[in-house]
């Protein structure tokens, strides 16, 4: 991952990053802390596919081994406020 400070964008524009993102995501630093990350739409998508796929296979693997409960969301907040 590459790092591109934000005096360096303010200084170049939007082309410092682009030579950057060849290599992957970017790290943009600001008073020597990394703030942002900036990544192509494609990467972005990707990784958003990726996150939906492990979410859904773990939710898949919570109900067959029978950790879920089934019932309303008024019924889940109650639940949640009496604290069971």
């Amino acid at each position: 991952m590459s790092l591109v400070s934000v005096s360096e964008i303010k200084r170049r524009g939007m082309s410092s990053v682009d030579k950057a993102l060849e290599d992957g995501p970017v790290h943009l630093v600001r008073s020597n802390r990394a703030e942002y990350v900036v990544m192509r739409e494609m990467d972005y998508q990707e990784l958003m596919t990726d996150l939906a796929s492990a979410r859904l296979a773990a939710s898949e693997h919570d109900l067959k081994a029978g950790r879920v409960q089934r019932g309303n969301a008024a019924e889940l907040m109650d639940e949640l406020t009496r604290g069971e």
